[in-house]
């Protein structure tokens, strides 16, 4: 008993470490003992809020002990948490940088330990990230929200967690949304207008980072979070609106790569080529066959991967139309505090909103006219804004002004060739988007730019040429039109202002996908019992909707009364004297016509009518379809490639026309963008186009020739006697070693070699052999 005293007299003085170790062995038995540990450290954090230098690195060892043990008495520290996130957010400024990181950290550890949860820590955190000055910490703070945040929506989303979070977030932005707009081209005021923009529009900006970093890992995917970035980019930091503005047009997605990206899948094919050419040894044919095994395991992983639903960023903003008439009411009222730059990415994602959901913001048009001039900083981009902003919904009145000033400033002689087929290829987009837009005059100006010598512009005006013959060849001279047009004799305008076209009855090739589907059916049929778990399947997806069929019997009293019809008033169908009248006319005409034309009218009705089933048949097939199943994106993948298999099948049977072979290539040419990026928008070298390489001047000449004398003396070799050791000429042995095999087979000394009789040979070899004796070999 007495050694039991002395060793727990020793744990109680000075050994921290080793009570925590007793205490996570035995909690109830060293209860006492931490109870003492907890009053002194009550006693320690009082003094220490007063003096905080004072014993500063005994507090942090209490701290650090209680943390560890604070699962194991969890009634008695229920206050701890609260003590360390009242010291880190109330007396930060007064905290050492080491107090500071061992606060956090024990709180995260406490988090770790389940005695705190995810939103008690993060709303210590989210303060701390605008106000430290350590590198290190903010790291380590960022970090832990973000592993904090993935880790409770790794299995299933917490929605609980994510409302609260992203609430914090939307607070810490809207919070410095009262205040001045500055702009970016004279420094921030100073004073307490300044300093209070300052601390607003840091805590605007972590919220941003953070929004965007769990939006990029695919934790947070829903309109919440696109909604505090949308407010981000009205915030009157510009720091602040321009990274909420580059997240929406995703300009940061190719600089910045995640290390858990997936990896590139190597060639298959090169290391086949590669089997053929190298030496044939079984360790290489082992490490090949392996390396292609991991191929088809990786593409067959990446073929059967689960389809998710993944929109942009710019498909969930909250009423896009209000975003957008925010935006420009924005960039015109502060336009001359923001600088060009800042301007140009309002413009750009002014543009894509307005485009990608088919919105009229009509004072645009009259904003954008006074920056459509050549001598422009990023004109490029300005035009490529331009034409992204332009649908078939855009009112051509409003376009036909911005075609006149483009017209105007880029397409006349006293400019370069560049600079006119960068504004007919503008035009071309516009007109592509809006063909309405277009005067019948500017078009033949613009396409006689086709007989350019310059390239760029040659091909800028056959591609302006190509557009109307394809969308509005009655706008063209019958010359112009081209092969096709005359001899189809079409005038197919495109559809006026406001018209919209036929809704389709069908999708085209929905019986084929249909097809397959069945016998992906009698496949699992066959195999097993499939057909009735596919059924059950269906019927559980399409439970609770089928509701009319239920409730018909049920609703009969409520809606339509049943009226029996037993009165003969209430009769309404064709009189006998009808029918008589009708069958004497049917007779006078058949006695009229003769044998031969009523076979012939046998014939047409036959026809007719096998037609008309067809017809309804596949009419049949194609909406039983559709309005039983539920088409998924996958689904229309698989029927593209129905189609172009379908396609490919039919010109090897020889039904090889050009309908068919337009229809092949514009199948796979969208599969081919479906699988690229199917946000993609249009970038500055749609604009420039094809461009050849400008002729260097004398200064480019001379700096190249420079380069190339690099590392040697003027009309001197680096060959032979520079890259030795010892400067010295090459030898003759060296000389005949590089000797071509021709000139050696022709020498002398191998002709009489080859002439030399065995006598010779024999006595060659015998000095040979008595040679090497000598020399000791």
């Amino acid at each position: 008993m007495g050694r039991q005293h002395t060793s727990r007299g020793a744990l109680l003085t000075s050994n921290l470490p080793q009570l925590q170790n007793m205490i996570k062995r035995d909690p109830i038995g060293y209860r006492d003992e931490f109870m003492q540990q907890w009053n002194h450290y009550d006693s320690i954090r009082k003094i220490f809020k007063i003096s905080p230098e004072e014993q500063a690195s005994h507090f942090r060892e209490l701290v650090s002990f209680i943390s560890q043990v604070a699962s194991c008495y969890p009634k008695e520290t229920a206050e701890f948490p609260s003590h360390l996130s009242t010291l880190l957010l109330e007396s930060y400024a007064t905290l050492t940088p080491e107090i500071r990181q061992s606060l956090v950290q024990n709180l995260v550890l406490l988090r770790n330990k389940g005695v705190i949860t995810s939103i008690t820590l993060l709303q210590t955190l989210f303060p701390l990230l605008p106000r430290t000055t350590s590198s290190t910490l903010r790291s380590f703070i960022r970090k832990t929200i973000l592993s904090d945040i993935k880790t409770a929506n790794l299995k299933t989303k917490n929605h609980k967690l994510n409302r609260a979070v992203q609430a914090m977030l939307f607070g810490m932005v809207e919070r410095g949304m009262s205040g001045e707009v500055i702009g970016d081209k004279g420094k921030m005021k100073a004073g307490a207008a300044g300093d209070a923009a300052r601390q607003y529009g840091a805590e605007a900006m972590w919220a941003v980072v953070l929004a965007k970093e769990l939006w990029k890992k695919s934790v947070w995917n829903d309109p919440k979070t696109v909604s505090i970035i949308a407010l981000g980019c009205f915030h009157p930091v510009t720091k602040v609106q321009s990274a909420s503005i580059h997240f929406f047009l995703g300009s940061e997605n190719e600089e910045e790569k995640d290390s858990d990206d997936e990896e590139e899948i190597p060639d298959a094919g090169g290391l086949k080529h590669r089997r053929e050419i190298n030496k044939k040894t079984r360790s290489g044919e082992k490490k090949i066959a392996k390396q292609l095994k991991t191929i088809r395991k990786k593409e067959h992983n990446k073929r059967n991967a689960p389809v998710t639903a993944n929109f942009s960023a710019l498909q969930l903003l909250n009423d896009p139309q209000t975003f957008a008439e925010k935006l420009y009411d924005y960039l015109a009222k502060h336009d001359k505090r923001l600088s060009l730059d800042h301007k140009v990415l309002i413009m750009q994602l002014l543009s894509r909103v307005m485009g990608s959901h088919k919105l009229c913001v009509l004072s645009f048009y009259t904003y954008i006219i006074r920056y459509l001039a050549y001598h422009q900083l990023q004109v490029t981009v300005i035009l490529v804004s331009l034409a992204q902003s332009v649908h078939e919904l855009t009112p051509p009145d409003v376009l036909t002004p911005v075609i006149r000033k483009l017209a105007t400033e880029f397409v006349h002689p006293g400019v370069g060739s560049e600079v006119i087929a960068a504004g007919i290829n503008a035009i071309r987009e516009v007109c592509k988007r809006q063909p309405w837009c277009m005067e019948e005059d500017l078009l033949g100006d613009l396409i006689a730019y086709r007989k350019s010598r310059d390239k760029a512009a040659m091909t800028a005006g056959r591609s302006m040429l190509q557009l109307y013959r394809e969308v509005n060849p009655g706008m063209l001279k019958r010359r112009e039109r081209g092969k096709e047009a005359t001899m189809n004799n079409r005038d197919n305008k495109p559809l006026p202002f406001g018209h919209n076209p036929d809704t389709p009855a069908n999708i085209e090739g929905l019986e084929l996908l249909e097809d397959h589907l069945d016998q992906m059916r009698k496949e699992a049929a066959d195999g097993a019992d499939g057909e009735d778990g596919l059924d059950e399947d269906d019927d559980a997806a399409w439970e609770g909707w089928d509701v009319e069929s239920d409730s018909e019997e049920e609703s009969d009293s409520d809606g339509w009364n049943n009226v029996s019809d037993d009165d003969d008033d209430l009769v309404i169908s064709d009189s006998d004297d009808e029918k008589d009248k009708s069958s004497s006319k049917s007779k006078t005409k058949t006695k009229s016509t003769s044998d031969d034309e009523k076979e012939k009218d046998e014939e047409m009705k036959d026809e007719v009518t096998e037609t008309n089933e067809e017809k309804t048949e596949e009419v049949q097939r194609v909406s039983t379809l559709a309005t039983t199943k539920i088409l998924t994106p996958a689904d229309f993948a698989l029927l593209n490639d129905l189609r172009i298999k379908a396609a490919n099948e039919a010109i090897q049977s020889g039904q090889s026309t050009k309908s068919l072979k337009r229809k092949l290539a514009s199948l796979e040419a969208s599969r081919k963008a479906s699988s690229q990026n199917p946000d993609a928008f249009l970038s500055e070298s749609d604009i420039l186009g094809p461009r050849k390489k400008a002729k260097s001047d004398y200064a480019e000449r001379m700096a190249s020739i420079q380069e190339g004398r690099e590392g040697r003396e003027k009309f001197g070799s680096s060959k032979g006697k520079k890259n030795k050791e010892v400067m010295s000429s090459s030898t003759n042995r060296e000389k005949k070693r590089n000797k071509p095999i021709m000139m050696i087979m022709a020498s002398g000394a191998v002709r009489s070699k080859k002439k030399a009789s065995l006598r010779e040979k024999q006595r060659k070899l015998r000095a040979h052999i008595e040679k090497g004796k000598r020399g000791g070999h």
